[in-house]
């Protein structure tokens, strides 16, 4: 059992940043490959990014490509989403999400979901 909880959201304006962070228990996060996914008011959860479980490899959505950076730290059970030149559009309710073993950006195929926390970027 792995349980996620983020942290960091908040209200900025547009061209602002925020890190958000997700602190994950367990003794085996490093057997996780994390990511972070996103839903949006009347519109459905999408991925973000991802980070593989040994921390080599990340992915991101072509709409946050070149503005947010993901990381991790398996020492402190914990992974970051490093977000700049925020846009009114990233505006969403972001969700640290856990898989075993290889990372996907299939929302089914995530086994563990952190509870959310709220981003609002004002224009």
């Amino acid at each position: 059992q792995v349980q996620l909880v983020e942290s960091g959201g908040g209200l900025v304006q547009a061209g602002g940043s925020l890190r958000l962070s997700c602190a994950a228990s367990g003794r085996t996060f490093s057997s996780y490959s994390m990511g972070w996914f996103r839903q949006a008011p009347g519109k459905e959860r999408e991925f973000v990014s991802t980070i593989s479980w040994i921390g080599g490899t990340t992915t991101y959505a072509d709409s946050v490509k070149g503005r947010f950076t993901i990381s991790r730290d398996n020492a402190k059970n914990t992974v970051y989403l490093q977000m700049n030149s925020l846009k009114p559009e990233d505006t969403a309710v972001y969700y640290c999400a856990a898989k075993l073993g290889p990372s996907s950006r299939t929302i089914t195929n995530i086994d563990y979901w952190g509870q959310g926390t709220q981003v609002t970027v004002s224009s």
